[in-house]
């Protein structure tokens, strides 16, 4: 596990702040809009605004074809308001030997600076977060990948992608909705 004094933290600057505040829903009160839930399945609107990291209780693999990415049972869900939950994956529980790290391209308001991931010749088939927000900072080079890019399954299910292309939630069985990335979600 890596110290927190060495992971590159980032300043909370008055842009990040405004940001966060700037979401209309926070896992409060679901929207007139979303969808009911049944026994055993999760409304991604009960998810908190800031996001909770919340371990994965099943067995989580990730596949580039026939080549085995990662496999854990140690796997954090980040569960946020109207979003897919995105599942990271401890670096010991990877195959690094398959990953090749890139350039860093976008900025999460609560979790840091991302940085692209090509896994076994697919590129941006995934990232990771190597500057962070000190409340996320346990997360600093845990993998995340996009399940329409890469075969990604938690307990044998193949989990689907977050609608839109952007959010790289894996979408399960058991989640209701409206999912965060169909036409008309973008101040969700």
């Amino acid at each position: 596990m890596q110290e927190k004094n060495t992971i590159p933290l980032l300043p909370e600057q008055p842009d990040i702040i405004r940001a966060r505040q700037g979401w209309q829903y926070n896992g409060q009160v679901r929207p007139d809009f979303a969808e009911p839930t049944g026994p055993d399945q999760e409304s991604v609107w009960d998810y908190p605004r800031p996001p909770a990291l919340v371990p994965c209780k099943g067995h989580v693999t990730v596949y580039a074809g026939d080549q085995l990415i990662a496999d854990t049972h140690n796997a954090v869900r980040v569960l946020e308001t109207a979003g897919a939950p995105t599942v990271y994956i401890p670096p010991d529980d990877t195959n690094t030997a398959l990953l090749e790290y890139g350039d860093m391209t976008s900025i999460c308001e609560w979790k840091g600076v991302a940085q692209t991931i090509t896994a076994a010749g697919i590129a941006d088939a995934g990232w990771r977060y190597a500057q962070m927000f000190a409340d996320f900072s346990s997360l600093y080079l845990w993998p995340s990948f996009y399940p329409g890019k890469l075969r990604c399954c938690i307990d044998g299910e193949i989990v689907l992608s977050q609608p839109g292309g952007y959010y790289g939630g894996w979408v399960t069985s058991n989640l209701t909705g409206p999912i965060k990335g169909v036409p008309g979600s973008q101040g969700w």
